[in-house]
């Protein structure tokens, strides 16, 4: 596994709050590519609770959201040949909270596309922590084009 993960690789001034490398406050979800799917591990903090010890669902929603973002981006760059991956926003996402997600240790994400064309792919994704797994979700993400406030973000 590459030691940068795509976010470092390709967005470095990225000041999104779940992946943004350049945000101090933010999540910093480190996502790499590992055979056809794209994984992440990611340690919550007790500032990240809903309760003690368990996750808020906002940030649930967030981690799910960034890395799935970034599995379409990635598909879709390699999909084209391009050498960059085009800016992809999140059209639609639905989360499953399946079980409370522990703080105590990191939880591991994994997303993967079913489905994509030319612009957009659908991913679907997990969020687990103890080998158990607490949320899904499937989301379709699409490449923007100029003139979009996205366009360039990276």
């Amino acid at each position: 596994m590459n030691d940068k993960s795509l976010q470092e690789t390709y967005a470095p001034q990225s000041i999104c709050f779940g992946c943004g490398p350049a945000n101090p406050k933010g999540l910093h979800i480190r996502s790499f590519e590992q055979g056809e799917e794209v994984v992440a591990d990611w340690t919550p903090e007790s500032h990240h609770e809903a309760f003690p010890g368990m996750l808020n669902g906002g940030i649930i929603g967030s981690l799910l959201d960034c890395h799935s973002n970034w599995t379409a981006a990635y598909h879709l760059m390699k999909q084209s040949g391009a050498s960059e991956p085009p800016c992809t926003v999140t059209a639609e996402y639905h989360i499953q909270l399946k079980r409370p997600t522990p703080t105590h240790e990191p939880v591991h994400l994994r997303a993967w596309v079913v489905e994509s064309s030319e612009d957009r792919a659908w991913i679907e994704a997990e969020l687990s922590a103890g080998g158990k797994v607490c949320a899904t979700c499937r989301g379709l993400f699409v490449a923007v084009k100029p003139g979009h406030p996205a366009y360039h973000r990276w």
